[in-house]
Parts: C-alpha cells; sequence; structure tokens
C-alpha cells in the first residue's frame, strides 16, 4: 500500500505543481473590482485597489470584464488613446465603468488617433457614467466620434446604459454624405447576423461642440424588405446639447424610440448640408415630446423638429421651439419606394409652442400621409415676414389627407400661406394679424385671443406663462373634436373626454 501511495504521488504530484505554478488567477476574482489613476497609478500595480490602481487605458484593453464587474476611473485623471473594453454582462449583473472621487470628471481624449475614443464593440449590458470624452484630431476625418457603441453580426445586444457623459470637441466631417462625425453614435449591421440594441438609455449627458452631429443612432436593417430588424427600447433622455455642428438628436432604423425632456440650443453651427434639431428616420412609433430646441442656423433645413421618410405614426407632442432660422416643423418624404421607403404616415404633430421660428413654420414636402397638426400655439414676432406654409412635392407626390386643427397662429409680422398641390383641412382654428392668403376656415376665429402674453418666452418651459389662455377666453372649450385628442395639454392639464377640446396647446383649465 505504502508502494502504492509513492507510486501515485510521483504521478500526481507533478501534475498539480505545473497546474498550480501555471494558473493565473483573475487580477481581483473576490470583488471584480478595477482601478485606473492617471496621476499615481501603474500599470505593474494589481488594479484592484485605489492605491494599486492601473495608469492607462491600454491596460484596460487587454481585460475581458465579467459579469458584475466594475471599472473605476479616478476624478480629475487625464487619459490619452483608446479605450476599447472586452466582455458583456448579465440582467442581474450589468458591468459598470464609471468615476470615483469627489473632484471633476476623468477625461479622457482620443485627440484623433482612433475613429473614437470610447468604444463598446459587439458588447452588451453595460453602464458607462461620470466620464468627459473628446476626440479633437488634427484635421476633421469622416466617421470620428467621442463615443461609439457598435454592433456588427452580434444580434440583439441589451441594456447598454451611457449616462451623466460629458462628450466635446468632436472634429468629425461636416458632410454629412461622407459619413459626417457624432459626439455619441450607435450603430449596427450585420450581413451574416443581423444586429440590434434592445434597451439602449442615453441620460442626462453634456454635448458640446460635436461634429457633424450630437447623439445619432445608425442601422444597416432599416429597410422594409427582410431586412427591417428595429432598435427596440431606445431612450434618449434629459441630454444638453450646445453648438452642434449639424443634426442635434436623430433615432434610425427603431421601433418605439423615446426622445424626451432634451435641450438643443444651437444645431448646424457649422455645416453646409442639410439638418434639423430632433428627427426620427426609418422609425416606427416614435416619441417626441417635452423637448426644447432653439438656435438651429440656416434655411437647409435648420427646423427644430422633423418627422423624415420611412417612418410610420412618429409623434411629436409638447415641445417647446423658438429662434430657428429654418422654421419650427418639417414633415417629408423623398417619393421613393419600397423595400428602401414605405413613406411617411400617421406624423401627429400636437400642443407644441413654436416662437419666432423663422422662414417657414410648417415645411410639408413629399407624399406623406395622413398628417393631424392639432392643438399648437404659433407666435411670430413684429420682425418676422415668413412663410406660415410651404408645400414641397413636385414629381414625386405632395401631402394627401394634412389636417390642421385648434392650432392659434398668432402673428405681429406677416405670414403668407402657401399650398400647392396639397390636400389639407382646416378647422377651428385661430388666427391673428396680418396673414396673406389665408387659410379656408370655416369655423376660424379671427377676433383678439385672449393669451396672458404671447411673445414673452425665453429659454426654458417656465417661461411661457404667456402662452395660456387668460379666464374666460373665447378660445376655451371652441376646438374640434379631435379622435384620441392625448391625455394632458402643455402644462399639464387632464383632457377630459366629455369636455369640449380648446384652441391652442392650453386647454383652459388649471
Amino acid at each position: 500500500m505504502k508502494k502504492l501511495s509513492k507510486y501515485l504521488f510521483f504521478i500526481f504530484f507533478p501534475c498539480i505543481l505545473f497546474l498550480i505554478l501555471s494558473w493565473e488567477p483573475s487580477l481581483n476574482a473576490a470583488t471584480g473590482t478595477y482601478y485606473l489613476d492617471s496621476k499615481t497609478g501603474s500599470d505593474l500595480n494589481a488594479g484592484t485597489s485605489p492605491v494599486e490602481a492601473w495608469k492607462s487605458l491600454e491596460k484596460l484593453n487587454t481585460i475581458s470584464f465579467k459579469p458584475g464587474d466594475k471599472i473605476f476611473l479616478k476624478s480629475g485623471s487625464r487619459f490619452e488613446g483608446h479605450l476599447a473594453p472586452k466582455g458583456s454582462g448579465t440582467k442581474r449583473e450589468p458591468i459598470i465603468l464609471q468615476s470615483y472621487g469627489k473632484d471633476e470628471k476623468p477625461l479622457l481624449e482620443g485627440k484623433g488617433h482612433e475613429p473614437e475614443t470610447l468604444l463598446l464593440y459587439n458588447v452588451e449590458y453595460w453602464e458607462v457614467k461620470d466620464l468627459e470624452i473628446t476626440n479633437l484630431g488634427k484635421e476633421r476625418e469622416p466617421y470620428r466620434a467621442g463615443v461609439r457603441v457598435k454592433l456588427e453580426n452580434f444580434g440583439t445586444a441589451h441594456h447598454i446604459h451611457l449616462k451623466n457623459l460629458t462628450v466635446r470637441d468632436v472634429n468629425g466631417s461636416l458632410v454629412k454624405k461622407e459619413g459626417g462625425g457624432t459626439g455619441i453614435t450607435c450603430d449596427n449591421s450585420g450581413d451574416r447576423r443581423k444586429s440590434r440594441f434592445d434597451g439602449l438609455h442615453i441620460e442626462d449627458c453634456y454635448l458640446f461642440r460635436t461634429d457633424r452631429d450630437g447623439i445619432a443612432i445608425r442601422s444597416s436593417h432599416k429597410t422594409r424588405d427582410e431586412g427591417w430588424f428595429p432598435n427596440l427600447n431606445v431612450v434618449i433622455r434629459n441630454n444638453l446639447l450646445e453648438d452642434i455642428g449639424g443634426d442635434g438628436i436623430v433615432p434610425r432604423g427603431c421601433d418605439g424610440a423615446l426622445v424626451e425632456y432634451n435641450v438643443l440650443r444651437g444645431g448646424r453651427t457649422r455645416c453646409d448640408d442639410y439638418a434639423a434639431g430632433i428627427w426620427p428616420h426609418s422609425s416606427d412609433n416614435t416619441v417626441i415630446q417635452f423637448n426644447e430646441v432653439s438656435g438651429m442656423v440656416g434655411t437647409k433645413d435648420g427646423q427644430g423638429f422633423d418627422s423624415d421618410y420611412n417612418c410610420t405614426n412618429t409623434l411629436i407632442q409638447y415641445n417647446y421651439s423658438h429662434d430657428n432660422e429654418g422654421g419650427f416643423m418639417l414633415i417629408c418624404n423623398s417619393g421613393t419606394g419600397l423595400p428602401d421607403n414605405i413613406g411617411n404616415q400617421g406624423t401627429v404633430i400636437r400642443y407644441n409652442i413654436s416662437q419666432n421660428d423663422g422662414h417657414r413654420i410648417f415645411y410639408i414636402t413629399g407624399p406623406v400621409k395622413d398628417v393631424q397638426i392639432y392643438n399648437n400655439t404659433i407666435y411670430t414676432g413684429p420682425d418676422l415676414d415668413i412663410e406660415a406654409l410651404w408645400p414641397g412635392g413636385g414629381n414625386n407626390g405632395y401631402a394627401e389627407n394634412v389636417l390642421f386643427a385648434n392650432n392659434v397662429f398668432y402673428v405681429d409680422g406677416r405670414v403668407t400661406y402657401h399650398y400647392g398641390g396639397l390636400d389639407v383641412l382646416y378647422s377651428n382654428n385661430a388666427f391673428h394679424g396680418k396673414q396673406l392668403n389665408a387659410p379656408d376656415d370655416a369655423n376660424a376665429y379671427r377676433a383678439e385671443h385672449q393669451l396672458k402674453g404671447v411673445g414673452t418666452g425665453f429659454s426654458g418651459f417656465g417661461s411661457l406663462e404667456g402662452y395660456k389662455l387668460k379666464p374666460g377666453s373665447p378660445l376655451i372649450s371652441a376646438g374640434k373634436s379631435i379622435n384620441d385628442k392625448g391625455e394632458r395639454d402643455f402644462w399639464g392639464n387632464r383632457l377630459k373626454e366629455d369636455k369640449a377640446a380648446s384652441i391652442g396647446a392650453h386647454s383652459g383649465r388649471e
């Protein structure tokens, strides 16, 4: 028996010793927590505590992170390079990348060395927050971004949350046809396996001086044939965008995207091609609400909001648009057909306020269908001589079944209406001031509107009390009945089914 034990010992001991010597444990298998400090860290450290922090982004790129891992970047640190972490979390245990400490956000500077500074490629269940990111190269380059989330032949990627990021100074190309550039871009593609996002959230971020665009979602699966594979549960909420070179916020290839409580101040500030503030493309059931857009530059397109082509059932409500040179609202369709374009159908524009938007308040171009524009309040100041409505279409066709109802057009300057080939009905709108070629509205109200103080808005929803109706205003309960008129007016007053509709964005109720 002793001989047998010795025999087994000499057989298995070398094997066990080999396994012990060759085993490389996880750097922090117990906690899954890693630290990065550009000032006092070293890539020779264990990386598992603040005093043993790593130093460089390159070190993080060598790790394949696991569910539940947490990566902390020291506040006040400055990191130059490209961060492209690997690995995915799970529904219960996402991977978290964020700052630690009480000073300013850690800064990641791409300096144009790579197409983006932070790349999440073919991963899911990630939360990234509390970082500052730039990507300013020596020359402008197409497709340059601050943050890029990219799926390629991946399938469905769940739960990617970007929160409280500052993304600034990204000098991508200003030309849309070249691919432009973007502050935050989320792209999905794949010839072998379709890819999409499910649970993509971009919230509480601050973007400024990003070229060409601010926040964009791009999809290669947006045609209406067998390629249609839309992104789901996309939320873009409570972001501030300032001095954006082109378009502000553009969700593409989505179903049910929610874009709300964002503020855009200054768009199309540098590009020469067409750009608008907030608009969906190749998307269905998009809800755009409680946003403020101002300072869009120029008239190509230059509107605050847009319902674009290859979209159905776009809902644009409870927004504040002001001082946009191109106007308030673009509704368009290119006129091309399937599979690339299902058209533009079922757009609803309701309970919005537009103040001093220029050039064309409403531009409806191409063969859009079934548009409802109701209970909006429009004001143009004494210095404006603009188009209230401008049609486009020509050989591609004109809009069909457009309804303007219960809107207030309050003009202190002058506006002109053009109809072209539009199939448009006006009903129960209120008109005040100099309006040339005014619409034929048998139920129009053309006397004093008794609004509290039009034209007094400035930045912020709190400045819009002047657009409420005075008590006893004749516009209260004077509107056309609308099916599915919504649950509330601009100020949140509940709209009761048994009460007649009012005219304008305010119901007259408190």
